[in-house]
């Protein structure tokens, strides 16, 4: 039934003068707990008694139960944590992010969850009686292969179901993946068909938010152990394992002009790489980039690699690369939250990606 109350309608006394549900039993003349049963829709409340109701909230101006009240009542917030690498601002500067939190929101909002962002810098040891208390209903980590264990405790101890895209790997967390070294070994052994045997790597930044030089030219394989991000080892071990002797260079950030800069170190080189595989599209992208600043022709004289398959209109040439599905991997990931949450103990998920040809790479001259 809907009632539109009269503009002068009297108001109801509860707190900051808006009226409550005792505000409106007391005007129909029914218990409180009547009154709760006809706003919940309670086949045990007549039609008269709850028209009565109705019309005594339209005229106090009372919209029903507090919807944050009402879900914790239930043991529910509605919400679901996401958490993202960085800052917001610069989770949004990222096309891969941009679309696998397009998955990830179009599946909440179907099934009805409000999503709460947690930039992953603002960690554990950062705001720790924040993110203790968070009203969550799970938490989902968008981080692209980043960890985060400290924030991975907190949510441990209270209970929290966990989804991970990427990771954070642990037995408790419920992971979606996308097959990273298939894919990178793939590509890189298209590269090694067309006869390419000095390969360069710029691989992603290990430091979050950084906006730093390039790293040095060194050994695909050198100081292994301190990479902690499993996603961008993964893409370089399956790299290795076709070009034991490539060289990689760290970017110093994660956006195409830190990809040229990385690019400018391997193509200084004496022993100048012949093929350059980027760890991402953006990467890749600046690497072209740089190569035309230098007058290196791209595919004729440079082979030029990425992975993610996103859209990069400023690029003239399709770019070979690795497609993995962005927005399938966040909506598998809600569909993974909506069965926790339904006390199901769903597997994880490896998603399949797809080698893209493009028009970026060709045998060396």
């Amino acid at each position: 039934m809907n009632i539109t109350p009269p503009a002068d309608a009297a108001r109801g006394r509860g707190r900051a003068g808006r009226a409550t549900i005792a505000d409106v039993a007391a005007r129909a003349g029914v218990s409180t707990s009547t009154a709760s049963l006809a706003f919940r829709g309670s086949p045990r409340v007549r039609d008269a008694t709850r028209e009565r109701i109705f019309a005594a909230a339209s005229t106090l101006g009372y919209d029903g139960p507090h919807p944050v009240a009402r879900s914790l009542r239930r043991g529910r917030s509605g919400i679901v944590g996401i958490v993202i690498a960085e800052r917001v601002g610069l989770a949004f500067q990222n096309p891969v992010a941009l679309a696998t939190m397009d998955g990830l929101s179009d599946s909440l909002d179907q099934l009805g969850y409000g999503q709460l962002l947690l930039p992953g810098r603002a960690h554990a040891r950062d705001h720790p009686d924040a993110l203790s208390s968070l009203p969550v209903d799970a938490v989902v980590f968008a981080t692209r292969g980043e960890q985060f264990d400290d924030l991975l405790a907190i949510m441990r101890a209270r209970g929290v179901p966990m989804v991970g895209i990427e990771g954070p790997h642990a037995d408790d967390v419920t992971l979606v993946e996308v097959d990273d070294r298939g894919g990178m070994r793939r590509l890189a052994e298209r590269v090694a068909a067309l006869g390419h045997t000095r390969v360069g790597v710029i691989m992603r930044t290990t430091q979050l938010g950084a906006s730093l030089p390039p790293g040095p030219a060194e050994p695909i394989g050198a100081r292994r152990d301190e990479i902690t991000n499993r996603t961008i080892l993964g893409r370089l071990d399956a790299v290795a394992q076709v070009f034991p002797d490539a060289v990689r260079v760290e970017a110093g950030g994660r956006d195409a002009v830190a990809g040229a800069d990385a690019a400018r170190v391997l193509l200084a080189r004496e022993d100048r790489p012949t093929a350059l595989l980027a760890q991402n599209d953006i990467l890749a992208a600046g690497a072209i980039d740089a190569a035309r600043e230098l007058g290196i022709r791209v595919p004729d004289d440079l082979t030029v690699t990425g992975f993610d398959g996103i859209d990069i209109p400023w690029i003239d040439l399709p770019l070979t690369t690795v497609r993995q599905p962005l927005r399938e991997r966040g909506r598998e990931a809600g569909r993974l939250v909506r069965e926790l949450l339904d006390g199901g103990r769903p597997e994880g998920t490896l998603m399949p990606v797809e080698l893209v040809a493009g028009a970026t790479a060709a045998p060396p001259t």
